[in-house]
């Protein structure tokens, strides 16, 4: 059978980066691994940071939930047909039930052959001691993607003070106090810890669709090279509802675009080395108000 991780948190909490680090990790363990994942927007910017040789299979604009599961079930019973593999991992997308997701996971097609080893869920730990900020639809989601973690990791503690630390693993442990909580920076976990962990019990589950949380996406393109200082500038303008821009950016100057993240004010810039589109997704609500660079 194939060991299946299902990887939940709220958008731009790290779950790609953890996604990364684990591809690394089982093949160093000489394992082959491969990739589900869903995106909210049309834009696949997530499923060009996987790498050469992993086999991958992804959702556009949609949830990988129950209102899906049907596409979701032929996507994974075609990865299973087209490759051999030795565990999967399942990204979700941001705005998405983590339990929701294990609908198409326990198909009937396939359930003698997958062998779910559980939800790991990776919240913002500076998000979360502020998430009165969010909108109640929004916030709610934020607690359900950790009530339902078997493996919790609260990332980015490096932006908190000790107490603050303190504070956000105590009020996680009252939501979740059977997961186990590791504090992380950059999503860095050891393999063997994923390796621990066993899925719990659940219950019945809220659907809570995107179409209800108010979500949007809209890309944007760009036809020459970026200011760098005057699109940083338009960042410092955004409203607290823009929660993720992620996409790949030709900065004025370079010869090949820079990968662009944007999570909560945090932004960072890494230069790539291959000829890729000049677009960036914009993840928020309201954002038919919001002007674009």
């Amino acid at each position: 059978m194939v060991d299946v991780y299902l990887f939940s948190g709220f958008l731009g909490s790290g779950k790609t980066t953890l996604l990364k680090k684990m591809i690394m990790e089982f093949k160093e363990q000489g394992l082959k691994p491969a990739i589900f994942m869903n995106e909210l927007g049309s834009m696949n910017f997530d499923s060009e940071e996987v790498g050469d040789g992993v086999p991958l299979k992804e959702i556009l604009d949609g949830c990988i939930c129950c209102s899906g599961s049907e596409k979701s079930e032929a996507q994974i019973q075609s990865l299973l047909a087209e490759s051999e593999f030795d565990v999967l991992l399942i990204e979700t997308t941001g705005a998405a039930h983590p339990v929701e997701a294990l609908d198409a996971i326990f198909s009937p097609l396939f359930a003698e052959r997958l062998n779910f080893r559980g939800i790991v869920t990776v919240a913002d730990s500076k998000r979360f001691l502020e998430r009165q900020q969010l909108s109640p639809q929004i916030r709610s989601l934020f607690i359900e993607q950790i009530r339902h973690a078997d493996l919790l990791l609260a990332n980015k503690t490096d932006l908190l003070s000790e107490s603050e630390q303190s504070q956000a693993i105590f009020e996680i442990q009252q939501i979740n106090p059977t997961a186990r909580i590791v504090q992380t920076v950059h999503a860095k976990v050891p393999l063997q810890l994923l390796e621990s962990i066993s899925p719990a019990e659940r219950g019945a589950v809220e659907q809570a669709p995107v179409s209800k949380l108010n979500l949007q996406t809209k890309i944007v393109s760009f036809d020459q090279p970026i200011e760098r200082e005057a699109f940083e500038d338009w960042l410092r303008t955004l409203p607290d509802t823009v929660y993720r821009i992620k996409g790949y950016i030709t900065l004025s100057g370079h010869s090949y675009p820079h990968s662009f993240q944007y999570a909560y004010g945090m932004v960072q810039w890494l230069p790539e080395y291959l000829k890729l589109r000049n677009q960036i997704v914009v993840i928020g609500e309201n954002l038919d108000e919001l002007a674009m660079p």
